[in-house]
């Protein structure tokens, strides 16, 4: 059920989701830096509110959209705190908001992300407002939190590890090495080095048996099962389980090639029948053909005064056919 508005809420949106309020509360507040690559001009009242639904008798808020003045996507979203006691996460609170902006931004089809300003609208008892506003500073590090939320992430980009490399990553090292190459049509290729991971004993039979179902899932291998079966050959701790994937993938080669061979069959007999089909049309046009004209032979002969035994003679036709002229 929809819940009504907040006085603290509707008194708010009535000001400042009119652009030219918002426009002067923007050139007042927003600081120096930020205002001066802001084209305020450019203000447009976006739809939508970010704060859950649970939490609109605390906080309200306006989305507006703008051009930084070298021409690119910008947004202002500020938000009002209600309630008494300020949030001590509001700096975080405006991040999420920020991003689900950007987020929005992204699904409406643009490219690149926009500059979220967020700005927080603070009318609370406690004076002044007595948290940071700055997102970092609630993590018990925040010179780390900022190193690692303003720097690049972590990459492992497998594509680039040399094989010889990923042989030395332990319990990781087959499950890396197989999604390297899992798009290799021969993995032939790989049974020296998985054979010697699996050797190695990191990995328990079901880890082995998950990889194996992976590569033949995702792989685009023309022959698992003869890589399956080699594996069996030279891993003997996990030969079993190996050999019984390996059996079922025969299964399967067998019943589907049944399969092939039953559609090709049908459709060679329909082939055949319809071919077969055209064949006796074409004879039987070649009768019916032969048939009336012996019809209008004999019609004429008879006409002419021949005899009934001379026309059926010299035309092949029988006495019902003469009966059926004369009719």
């Amino acid at each position: 059920m929809k819940k009504n508005p907040t006085p603290h809420d509707a008194t708010f949106r009535q000001f400042l989701t009119q652009p030219e309020i918002a426009r002067d509360f923007m050139d007042i507040h927003l600081p120096a830096e930020l205002r001066a690559i802001c084209d305020l001009s450019t203000l447009k009242l976006e739809s939508g509110s970010f704060v859950e639904d649970d939490l609109r008798q605390y906080f309200s808020d306006v989305l507006y959209s703008l051009k930084t003045n070298d021409g690119a996507d910008g947004y202002v979203h500020v938000l009002i705190e209600h309630q008494s006691s300020p949030d001590k996460h509001m700096a975080f609170r405006l991040i999420r908001y920020a991003v689900a902006a950007m987020q929005r931004h992204l699904d409406a089809g643009h490219k690149t992300l926009p500059l979220v300003i967020p700005v927080l609208f603070y009318t609370g008892k406690r004076s002044p407002y007595p948290y940071s506003t700055n997102w970092l500073q609630e993590f018990d590090d925040p010179t780390l939190a900022g190193k690692l939320y303003t720097g690049d992430f972590p990459l492992v980009d497998v594509t680039v590890i040399p094989d010889e490399e990923i042989m030395g990553h332990r319990s990781m090292a087959a499950l890396t090495l197989l999604q390297k190459h899992i798009r290799q049509r021969d993995l032939a290729e790989l049974t020296d080095r998985l054979s010697a991971i699996l050797l190695a004993g990191y990995l328990s039979s079901p880890q082995v048996i998950s990889l194996i179902h992976y590569i033949i899932q995702a792989g685009e291998s023309a022959n698992a099962e003869a890589f399956v079966r080699e594996l069996a050959q030279r891993v003997p701790q996990h030969e079993d389980e190996l050999m019984t994937i390996a059996q079922q993938l025969e299964q399967k080669g067998i019943e589907k090639g049944i399969e092939k061979g039953i559609e090709q069959g049908i459709q060679k007999g329909i082939e055949q029948g319809i071919q077969k089909g055209i064949q006796l049309g074409e004879q039987r046009g070649i009768e019916k053909g032969e048939r009336e004209a012996s019809l209008k032979i004999a019609r004429t002969m008879l006409a002419n005064g021949l005899d009934r035994d001379a026309v059926m003679k010299m035309t092949g036709l029988t006495a019902d056919d003469l009966a059926q002229i004369r009719h």
